[in-house]
């Protein structure tokens, strides 16, 4: 069963990759293309700018989901590693369930929020309900959800690129 969890939790997690790459991707192109048609065209498009900040909450929910699950996230740990192994553990646990807590708050109150603003459209994007752009928050607390119950389960996921700490001088 651990197995299977740990599979699926690597598909998600690279499904997250994925999305969160993409969405990068497309802010690269359209920040860009603002500047051009504001700069060299003179003639501004109304649309890139609300555009890539849709696809920053992309990046910042889904993507940081996937950015907790390897540890690639800020943390300060050097206090935490000072401590005997039994109170590091302890607070290991401490900080996995405080972060279960996130993950619900945003599963909650970001459902909640797409669900008020499920009628409203954007006004640059009229066809584009505001709920679907709030989306990103309650999908990226479920990952961030099953990545904490993964870590307090089966540990920290082994780290899909190989690294090499020593440095050898040739």
């Amino acid at each position: 069963m651990a197995q299977i969890y740990r599979r699926t939790m690597d598909y998600l997690y690279t499904a997250c990759v994925v999305v969160g790459g993409i969405a990068l991707v497309l802010i690269s192109a359209v920040i860009p293309y603002a500047v051009f048609t504001r700069y060299v065209l003179n003639s501004a498009a109304s649309w890139p700018e609300p555009l890539a900040v849709l696809l920053t909450i992309v990046v910042t929910f889904i993507g940081a989901a996937a950015a907790y699950r390897l540890n690639l996230h800020m943390s300060v740990s050097y206090f935490a590693n000072k401590l005997p192994a039994g109170p590091r553990r302890l607070l290991e646990i401490l900080v996995q369930l405080l972060m279960g807590a996130v993950a619900v708050f945003m599963i909650v109150w970001g459902e909640s929020l797409v669900e008020v603003t499920w009628e409203n459209s954007i006004g640059d994007f009229p066809f584009l309900s505001v709920g679907v752009t709030y989306l990103p928050i309650p999908v990226g607390g479920v990952c961030l959800l099953l990545f904490v119950i993964e870590r307090i389960f089966l540990g920290v996921p082994p780290d899909p690129i190989p690294h090499s700490d020593a440095v050898s001088i040739d």
